[in-house]
């Protein structure tokens, strides 16, 4: 028996990899993150399948079900939205089933912020202007972030930056980006990105706030921040270049 950590994808069902969806198809338990988990994936679970949803569940229950169906010899399917290896609670649940002597995988998804960078058509790391990606968040009411991990400090090397879990509080992250990034900085906020109901806003520091509030968006959403979104003159990358040697 195995506990699968699969990652759903950031929406559209059909973003889910070959092997998540065997994998789904094959276990008879499948633990998911509530409306983060597209209906239609559950659509793939076996017949009489034991579907949990963990929305309003605390780790010890979630920790329970997965330690239950193991006793009983079951495989479980535990999907979690996008990619597992951000954001996703995993390191805890890990920790819990070490504990219990429960073995498990995991199978990467597509991440919310490809999906978005999709959705936008846009490369995030771009030849002579941006080859790094800070991957981040807020703290707010979620964990407390680690000393130095503040946008102020990230964002004094300008480097594409991707905030999850923060367009709530959409005013305050701009406060802390405008002095390192500067007003007119471009920015893109992609709400349920790859879902038939995204919404895309593109701006600048400037004015993306006011974007997202007349729009109404409170959650699910990556906001993105850099030059790379209106990159227009650049240089070519080495990788393709006639001068490479091959």
């Amino acid at each position: 028996m195995t506990v699968h950590f699969i990652g759903a994808g950031p929406g559209a069902a059909d973003l889910i990899t070959l092997r998540g969806q065997r994998l789904i198809a094959s276990s008879p338990v499948c633990l998911y993150a509530g409306a983060l988990v597209p209906a239609e994936l559950l659509e793939m679970c076996p017949e009489g399948a034991r579907l949990v949803d963990t929305a309003n569940l605390n780790l010890d229950e979630i920790t329970a079900e997965l330690v239950g169906a193991h006793s009983k010899g079951l495989d479980v399917a535990r999907l979690h939205s996008g990619d597992p290896s951000v954001y996703s609670a995993m390191a805890e649940q890990m920790r819990r089933l070490d504990a219990a002597g429960v073995p498990y995988d995991v199978t990467p998804g597509v991440p919310a912020f490809a999906a978005a960078a999709a959705s936008l058509k846009r490369e995030l790391t771009v030849p002579g202007l941006g080859q790094t990606v800070v991957l981040t968040r807020t703290s707010a009411r979620a964990t407390p972030m680690p000393e130095g991990e503040d946008l102020a400090t990230l964002g004094q090397s300008r480097s594409t930056m991707v905030l999850h879990l923060a367009v709530q509080r959409i005013d305050e992250v701009i406060a802390e980006l405008v002095p390192n990034y500067g007003p007119d900085c471009p920015v893109a906020v992609v709400a349920y990105a790859s879902r038939a109901d995204e919404t895309v806003l593109r701006g600048t520091l400037a004015d993306i706030a006011d974007q997202v509030h007349a729009a109404g968006i409170k959650r699910t959403a990556v906001i993105i921040v850099g030059q790379v979104l209106s990159a227009t003159e650049f240089i070519d990358s080495h990788l393709y270049s006639v001068n490479r040697a091959r």
